[in-house]
């Protein structure tokens, strides 16, 4: 504040003076937001994407069992057309049998290209498909993925199967 010390004689000066203190007293125009709206529309962002979040992950989880399932459907194609050309016999074994889908073979003294060129044997929350094949019992190979929660329940659960699949 600027005061005067001594009072002006001069009439203009004493109105000048107190212009200038009367503008100073004035307030500014108010520019930006408070406290308060910042965090109404923050609570209103945080509210809206509550409700949206839970219908992204479950379309993301969604997606990811449908590639899963299209992946062991292309298997068991794959492992059938392996035994057509090797006379109608499926391999035996565990989960080795998916990985040699993607390797050259022999049969009757030829060599075979493999079933399945840069295949990766992961599913889709990288655990490896599971193949079980038992000749006495099986009329097909089981298939399956250990699915979301990543634990082996044999093909059921929420494990993903060929032999569970509606589509079978």
């Amino acid at each position: 504040k600027t005061r005067l010390t001594q009072p002006s004689a001069h009439p203009k000066e004493k109105t000048l003076t107190m212009k200038i203190l009367r503008t100073r007293k004035k307030r500014l125009p108010r520019s930006g937001f408070t406290l308060l709206e910042l965090l109404i529309v923050l609570a209103i962002i945080v509210s809206l994407a509550a409700m949206v979040a839970p219908n992204l992950i479950g379309s993301q989880q969604d997606a990811k069992i449908d590639k899963t399932s299209a992946d062991i459907r292309n298997i068991e194609t794959a492992v059938k057309s392996k035994a057509i050309k090797k006379g109608g016999t499926y391999d035996a074994g565990g989960s080795e049998v998916i990985d040699m889908l993607s390797e050259s073979y022999e049969h009757n003294g030829k060599q075979q290209k493999p079933v399945m060129e840069d295949f990766r044997n992961q599913d889709e929350w990288g655990n490896p498909f599971q193949y079980s094949f038992d000749s006495g019992s099986d009329t097909k190979p089981r298939i399956w993925s250990f699915g979301p929660n990543g634990q082996d329940d044999n093909g059921e659960g929420d494990d993903i199967s060929n032999i569970l699949n509606k589509d079978n």
